[in-house]
């Protein structure tokens, strides 16, 4: 009587060891099918656009084995993630609602506030990203009208503000959906879109291709003394690294992603499906996106290898693509931000839980959907923050760079660190055994790369600073 009781109830509260009262989430329906399209959602995004220019940098040997390796890795390592996701046992432990959660139960101490530290500012570095991108591409359909409408020849330059705007205005009204339980429909509308992008991607280089023959491509990229200089050749080698580990940057919602999944079959079994279909689906169309990008533009491939289509015919295929990649990351950008949101709002409602403005909900009866519970808190500051993240984006609009940066910084300590590191303290290896150590060379070989990669990125945007002219349009050439 008792489990039907619980079966039936929406909700379990449950105490804390902090004495926090948390809800368990007994009515969630999420399926490896669902995971799969939050985590094809949340990777197949801006990282996928800069795949060819990477490839460019490090050429026909290091860019597939980077790309390999990072896909093997990220893989890896969000299996043993996933079986942190309850403690201390995999499939009966206490659910860990967070990947703060994740670290507290498993290692606490000071890892749990570098932990915030760490993923905190990637999510905000990847919404930041993506208005970046999506005016990017929103511009990319101007621009190919443009094209089409007046000739090759004209310059067709147009201002990036006023589509991040416009972003920010769909996002606002998104940022209202009340928390990720509430996001399948718009990931899997959003992976269909990263689908439908990505493919055209590869059969417009691939007619590019066969158009007018493959452009000048090496074993080791872009040639010094040619392309570019040595120094920036070893500059740019570093940024790639660093787009490419962005380009598999989803470690930072495995743990929300995972639970909205059902408890039957166990969640960490689920996810290790979602996450094998995932990582094997988006490395398959990385690899072609980032081949038959280099092979359509060689060295000289752009940053964001679909805007540089925006020169060829049919140009209405290259404006869909670009739409497509638009409504991609108006999903993408909610999956990135709905963890932040949900740590600000537990936060203020746990340090301030008499304040109604922050607790209180008005009920709101809505044509087609019908009651819809309105938080005054949850308005003001979800709005707020899409607001200050467009502002952000105005300022530093520098795709490559920024991407480069935002994967760097976050790919060691969220994808590599942490999980293995709970691994390890999880099933209490033995220290200086064989898996200790290999496990530990894992650990600091990719702490050098992503330190490489933040160097890289932190130079390329030094330079984009300096050569950067307010108020004039920014175009990926």
């Amino acid at each position: 009587m008792a489990k039907e009781m619980q079966k039936n109830s929406m909700y379990i509260e449950q105490n804390d060891p902090e004495g926090d009262i948390r809800k368990d989430f007994l009515d969630d329906d999420g399926t490896w099918v669902t995971a799969s399209a939050h985590i094809i959602t949340a990777v197949i995004g801006s990282g996928v656009l800069s795949l060819a220019w990477a490839i460019a940098q490090l050429g026909w040997v290091a860019g597939p084995a980077v790309l390999m390796a990072f896909s093997f890795i990220t893989y890896y390592t969000s299996t043993l993630l996933s079986d942190c996701y309850r403690s201390p046992d995999p499939v009966t432990g206490k659910r860990n609602y967070t990947y703060m959660d994740v670290v507290r139960a498993s290692l606490g101490g000071r890892s749990v506030q570098l932990c915030g530290l760490a993923q905190y500012g990637n999510l905000i570095g990847v919404t930041i990203g993506y208005t970046i991108t999506a005016s990017i591409s929103m511009v990319a359909v101007k621009r190919s009208n443009c094209f089409h409408r007046h000739g090759h020849h004209v310059k067709c330059y147009t201002s990036n503000n006023p589509l991040m705007i416009i972003f920010a205005c769909i996002q606002i009204v998104l940022s209202q959906i009340p928390n990720f339980h509430k996001l399948s429909w718009l990931s899997i509308l959003a992976a269909v879109m990263s689908f439908a992008y990505s493919s055209i991607g590869i059969g417009l280089s691939i007619a590019k291709v066969i158009g007018d023959g493959p452009h000048a491509t090496t074993l080791t990229g872009t040639t010094v003394g040619v392309d570019v200089s040595a120094s920036e050749k070893v500059w740019r080698a570093f940024q790639a690294i660093g787009d490419v580990a962005f380009a598999y940057a989803f470690s930072t919602v495995l743990v929300e992603i995972q639970d909205t999944l059902k408890s039957s079959p166990p969640e960490n079994k689920s996810m290790k499906r979602a996450t094998a279909v995932g990582v094997t689906t988006t490395t398959l169309f990385y690899i072609m996106c980032g081949v038959m990008g280099y092979l359509a533009f060689g060295n000289d491939a752009p940053g964001n290898f679909l805007t540089g289509f925006g020169f060829y015919e049919p140009f209405w295929l290259v404006d869909f693509a670009n739409a497509c990649i638009a409504v991609h990351l108006i999903g993408a950008y909610q999956v990135f931000c709905q963890p932040i949101f949900g740590f600000v709002e537990k936060w203020c409602n746990k340090r301030w839980p008499e304040n109604k403005f922050i607790t209180s909900e008005h009920g709101i009866n809505v044509p087609c959907y019908g009651v819809y519970h309105v938080n005054s808190f949850r308005l003001v500051w979800r709005t707020a923050y899409v607001i200050v993240s467009a502002v952000l984006a105005m300022i530093f609009p520098f795709f490559n760079d920024f991407v480069g940066l935002i994967g760097a910084a976050s790919f060691w300590p969220l994808t590599v660190y942490f999980p293995v590191e709970m691994y390890i303290a999880r099933t209490k290896i033995r220290r200086f055994s064989f898996t200790w150590v290999w496990l530990k060379i894992l650990i600091w070989s990719c702490f050098i790369v992503s330190l490489v990669a933040l160097v890289g990125s932190v130079q390329g945007l030094i330079q984009s600073l300096k050569t950067y002219r307010p108020f004039q349009a920014v175009q990926e050439e």
